[in-house]
């Protein structure tokens, strides 16, 4: 028998270590696992690289791991955006690295990971300082970068529903990152707003297939 659903957040994030590389679903608010990004904060998990579309806001989810310390670095595509207080701080007081990835970029690399694909070539960043030191290469008479594959330790995501056997769907924009996410990470981490009877989930509207996720923990309180 294939059981996925864990019964509280100590089970959900349990094992993921410090120095962990953590892919991070949501754009904006659509799609954030907030609540599993703050469990987090009840474990002495520090120094972490956070792969995510952006730096956070506010004081909850990612940005409450920034305002505590807990990342060393970001790699997204908007690091400053409306309330993103806590990762200017951290970056002004060189306290956090930055890595700016253009977002169709940092979303095929991340594809590239789960597909098995050992890079890419772009023409995003030709030609800027986001093409230091990475090999290039004349494709038909244009210029083109070469990419490689972002792997994490941990896949933390959010779905609008879920088997025990890990199946998901999402809810509209809340979709984003998290399907190539978890085909991306070694350990995948889905919170769910609800959990369903085997077989309530129509097999054609499975977006993430539960092979590709090894934990699955409702959130009453999560938002759509």
């Amino acid at each position: 028998m294939i059981e996925k659903q864990v019964p509280n957040l100590a089970e959900a994030i349990d094992g993921i270590r410090s120095g962990a590389t953590i892919l991070v679903s949501g754009f904006g608010d659509a799609g954030s696992p907030v609540e599993l990004l703050e469990a987090l904060l009840d474990t002495d998990v520090k120094e972490l690289t956070i792969v995510a579309n952006n730096a956070g806001s506010g004081n909850r989810g990612l940005a409450s791991l920034l305002r505590e310390g807990r990342v060393r670095k970001i790699i997204c595509s908007y690091p400053r955006s409306k309330g993103s207080v806590w990762f200017e701080r951290r970056y002004l007081a060189n306290e956090v690295a930055l890595e700016v990835v253009p977002q169709g970029t940092l979303s095929e690399r991340i594809r590239a990971a789960g597909a098995g694909i050992g890079g890419f070539f772009t023409t995003t960043g030709v030609g800027t300082d986001l093409a230091a030191g990475k090999e290039t290469r004349m494709i038909e008479g244009r210029e083109y970068l070469l990419e490689m594959p972002l792997f994490g330790d941990v896949a933390l995501i959010k779905a609008q529903r879920a088997d025990r056997w890990g199946n998901l769907v999402y809810h509209a924009a809340g979709r984003n990152y998290g399907p190539t996410m978890a085909a991306a990470a070694a350990l995948t981490v889905a919170q769910v707003n609800e959990i369903v009877p085997l077989g309530s989930i129509d097999p054609e509207t499975v977006v993430t297939p539960g092979i590709l996720v090894d934990r699955v923990i409702k959130i009453t309180a999560a938002k759509t």
